[in-house]
């Protein structure tokens, strides 16, 4: 019995000992064969068009005054038989004859002595770019860069006028005829005073982190005459408008006025001296003085009655509304495309331009609202807004109110 136990122990001790050995041997196998991962460091490269640059030689200039891509391709060394066919290559892509002076170009040469043209890179505005590969043949293609949209602000308090306020503040100045185009049917800009102030937040388009031009504004808020006009950008359906506060339109049937960034020189008048026969008489209208050749917008939508020359008015137009308006548009110095008799226009449509026809001492528009064929003062006139933010959508409407409302206080 004894001697069994001695057995036992014997085997249980061989039998450990066989595990760990195996255990062992297992670890001393993964120790020996156990990759080792060295980390590998990226390698920068410069990509520019999508075209990784590194090993190329750049070269970049501008075109000149006459110059044209044929003879810029010659000087570079680009076989003749291309360049006697660049029609045939940009057929359909890119118009050869459409450079522009001042465009920048990149040329990409190979690197190894022989200066081979591989890319050519034309920029045609600042988005927008023409590749011209030449490392097989001829291909050509177009692209764009990506433009970067970045939520801004501007404010200011109107001295002198809208656009110059803009410049002294830095910002872009199209943001004036931005807010110019929000704002048409409620605020005359032609009558904004020295006090007037405004803010809106705007998106700022950017290519390569350089501001490039403004996207949308998504609100405003004008002070004029001690009235704060708020404005929010917001999508309804299948249309985006700008609603005020209460999600009124802003949109209205007809525009405050027929021009944009002109002045008024002669107002509404049952008794007016005037300025060639030197009697007193009615002036039932507006005049502004602009430019010749600045574009005349109609106010509203209608249907043409007459565009003719018309004696001492010269040039006008005249357009029938709906709910029994009709206004008219003298003195021009031609007629905008397709203005004629019977022609349907939209609002804001060019219908003319400024001019000097008939009795008129100088470049100017007068301008002239009827109601039932009774003559209105043009500045006076109310008009209706288009449609308001529906229900269905007025809690998304508030939403957006919301979020931009505390964001627009005005600089006093």
């Amino acid at each position: 019995m004894e001697l069994n136990k001695k057995k036992i122990r014997l085997l249980i001790t061989i039998g450990l000992f066989i595990i760990a050995s195996v255990v062992a041997l297992v670890a001393f196998k993964d120790f020996i064969f156990e990759p080792i991962v060295h980390p590998i460091a990226k390698i920068a490269q410069k990509i520019e068009y999508g075209i990784v640059t590194d090993s190329f030689k750049i070269d970049r200039d501008e075109i000149k005054s006459g110059e044209n891509l044929g003879g810029i391709f010659t000087r570079l060394g680009v076989d003749q038989k291309i360049v006697g066919n660049l029609n045939t290559y940009t057929d359909g892509i890119f118009d050869i004859r459409k450079l522009r002076t001042g465009n920048t170009y990149t040329a990409m040469m190979s690197n190894d002595g022989s200066n081979k043209l591989k890319y050519f890179v034309y920029t045609i505005n600042d988005t927008s770019y023409v590749i011209f590969d030449f490392r097989d043949s001829l291909h050509v293609h177009t692209d764009a860069k990506e433009v970067v949209r970045n939520l801004k602000s501007v404010s200011g308090v109107i001295n002198s006028s809208l656009w110059a306020t803009m410049q002294e503040s830095g910002a872009d100045p199209n943001m004036a005829v931005a807010l110019a185009n929000i704002y048409q049917w409620s605020i005359d800009f032609y009558s904004i005073q020295k006090g007037d102030s405004f803010k809106a937040i705007y998106e700022e388009l950017s290519v390569d982190g350089k501001p490039i031009s403004i996207g949308e504004i998504h609100s405003a808020v004008f002070s004029h005459n001690g009235k704060e006009f708020f404005a929010y950008r917001f999508e309804q359906g299948n249309s985006t408008d700008y609603f005020d506060e209460n999600g009124q339109n802003l949109r209205k049937e007809f525009l405050k006025a027929p021009l944009k960034f002109s002045r008024i020189t002669s107002k509404f008048s049952n008794s007016r001296m005037h300025p060639i026969l030197r009697i007193r008489r009615p002036h039932h209208g507006v005049d502004y003085a602009a430019p010749k050749g600045t574009p005349v917008h109609t106010i509203g939508n209608g249907t043409i009655v007459k565009a003719a020359y018309s004696g001492g008015a010269g040039r006008l137009v005249m357009i029938r509304h709906n709910n029994g308006y009709s206004t008219s548009y003298m003195h021009l110095a031609g007629f905008g495309p397709g203005i004629h008799p019977g022609a349907s226009v939209s609002q804001g449509q060019v219908i003319g331009y400024v001019g000097s026809s008939g009795l008129s001492t100088g470049a100017h528009l007068d301008f002239r609202v009827y109601k039932n064929n009774v003559a209105m003062d043009p500045l006076k006139i109310e008009s209706p807004p288009a449609l308001p933010v529906n229900i269905k959508y007025k809690a998304s409407f508030d939403s957006v109110k919301v979020q931009y409302a505390k964001n627009l206080k005005l600089v006093k």
